[in-house]
């Protein structure tokens, strides 16, 4: 008596591991695929909260 797959409930008897069974892992890498795309991202600019020391910056 195997464990059941948690997506569909089939019996995991063939299975090395405890998870979705093989054809559940096949149905969702083909529906979830992920497919890498380019992002544009704005530069990174830091926030001037921090007013500078009056000893640090004295000439």
């Amino acid at each position: 008596m195997g464990l059941p797959c948690p997506r569909c409930g089939q019996s995991l008897e063939s299975e090395e591991y405890y998870g979705v069974c093989s054809r559940c892992a096949t149905e969702l890498r083909s529906t979830y695929s992920g497919d890498a795309r380019a992002v544009d991202v704005a530069e990174y600019e830091p926030k001037m909260n921090v007013v500078p020391n009056a000893i640090a910056s004295k000439e």
